[in-house]
């Protein structure tokens, strides 16, 4: 009997990283990739049900958490079943025959830009011109066909797009990945599962934010990321978004869970699910 197909929904348009993130996790299943121009469109049409999953970035390591991301998930209620790190290696696309000394005009997503300062800095020339994403700006420089055009995006996209690489590697920091979470309308969990996400806001009080990491630190848990955001409607409150480490069946993690009530008026958990540990295993 045939494997179930897998609808899977993603940010942006084939070559993009947020497809090589999808391709890489879900490797060696039947999928059906289907893309979307929005973040929130990907998490609407996996709460609608009109897809099982959906994969969007998270985090970057050059530039940090991305924001917009963090707020949608929270606002959604969407769970975490897992992550994909994927390695980003910008390149400058242009059309065959194109040469370096004659890009005018670059095309990217400001993330794209915002990781290859340097490489503008050395040609001043080049004037940026922010876009959806790093896939849809090489899919635009192949439309136009213009020798005076480029776009910043992966080598995947030139591939996509029959783009020429005229320059390779060109993010200031040569180790930049990119954390992707995948996306499930329902909470998923096996025995493997390593990560935990959760979501709390703090009661208004001096010392609530001490309290709260006091739990992790008693029952000895690692604690990964925690990103602060503004939660709407309340000035000068936060809620956090929170990364440990453990399984919810753990009875350390249990007892930190337990314990964080005392100091939060709201504790979520988002997932628990597998880290993905690939990145730490390349450069080991």
């Amino acid at each position: 009997m045939a494997e179930e197909t897998i609808p899977v929904g993603y940010q942006g348009v084939p070559g993009a990283y947020s497809h090589l993130a999808l391709q890489t996790y879900f490797a060696g299943k039947p999928v059906d990739a289907r893309n979307f121009m929005l973040f929130e469109d990907v998490i609407q049409a996996v709460m609608e049900g009109k897809v099982r999953y959906g994969v969007l970035p998270i985090e970057n390591s050059s530039t940090g958490g991305i924001t917009d991301v963090y707020d949608l998930v929270r606002r959604y209620g969407a769970s975490i079943v897992g992550e994909k790190i994927v390695k980003v290696e910008h390149c400058l696309l242009a059309c065959p025959g194109a040469k370096l000394e004659g890009i005018t005009e670059v095309y990217s997503h400001p993330q794209g830009f915002s990781q290859c300062q340097v490489f503008f800095k050395e040609h001043p020339a080049m004037r940026q011109f922010n876009y959806f994403n790093t896939a849809k700006a090489a899919e635009l420089v192949a439309q136009k066909k213009d020798p005076h055009m480029a776009a910043v995006a992966g080598a995947q996209a030139a591939e996509q797009y029959g783009l020429a690489i005229l320059a390779r590697g060109i993010n200031t920091n040569q180790s930049n990945y990119t954390r992707f979470i995948i996306l499930s309308r329902q909470r998923e969990l096996v025995p493997e599962a390593d990560k935990i996400t959760l979501i709390v806001s703090l009661k208004h009080q001096p010392g609530s934010l001490y309290r709260v990491l006091s739990h992790f630190a008693r029952y000895r848990i690692n604690m990964t990321n925690i990103e602060s955001r503004p939660i709407p409607g309340r000035p000068w409150e936060y809620y956090f978004h929170i990364d440990i480490t453990g399984h919810l069946t753990d009875p350390a993690v249990q007892k930190a869970l337990g314990d964080l009530p005392e100091d939060t008026t709201e504790c979520k958990i988002l997932g628990n699910y597998p880290a993905d540990h690939g990145k730490e295993e390349k450069e080991s």
